[in-house]
């Protein structure tokens, strides 16, 4: 086990859960609203958003391991790897193929929105340190909290 801090990426399952939630009432509604291929629409908007925020969190947390410096250009480079792919997939389906690519588009709009509320949500919720916190119980007096910023030297 590492000293050093692990990223948390926990709102990913959060996010798939409320993204299976929504698509549980959206496919439904869309196979009613505008058949199969409607519903199918949906059901591929919430896997690639769901995707497509499941591989940016990764790649995040996995820069921010090695360096907090790396964070934005791998998020700004994984977002441009996943729009080129996603505009080629998009070009590539026909207008009137087996899915609906006006269903699928609205889909990845709500499902875009929907993590980004997740994502908010977890961030204004943590708890921040903005002075080092008190010792737990049971430390004696006068032994300082290790600093959670600095990874223990190993010497």
């Amino acid at each position: 086990m590492t000293d050093e801090p692990r990223w948390d990426i926990s709102f990913l399952r959060v996010g798939a859960l409320a993204t299976a939630a929504v698509a549980g009432v959206g496919i439904p509604v869309a196979a009613l609203v505008g058949g199969w291929s409607a519903a199918l629409g949906v059901l591929a908007g919430a896997v690639v958003v769901t995707a497509f925020f499941c591989i940016s969190g990764v790649v995040i947390a996995w820069a921010g391991r090695i360096d907090d410096a790396l964070t934005l250009p791998a998020a700004l480079g994984t977002f441009l790897v996943k729009a080129v792919v996603f505009f080629a997939v998009l070009s590539a389906l026909p207008p009137d193929g087996w899915v609906d690519r006006l269903a699928l588009a609205w889909s990845v709009v709500v499902g875009a929105l929907l993590w980004s509320g997740v994502q908010a949500r977890w961030v204004w919720t943590r708890q921040l340190y903005y002075v080092t916190p008190p010792s737990p119980p049971g430390l004696p007096p006068g032994i300082p909290r290790p600093d959670p910023e600095k990874p223990a030297s190993r010497g």
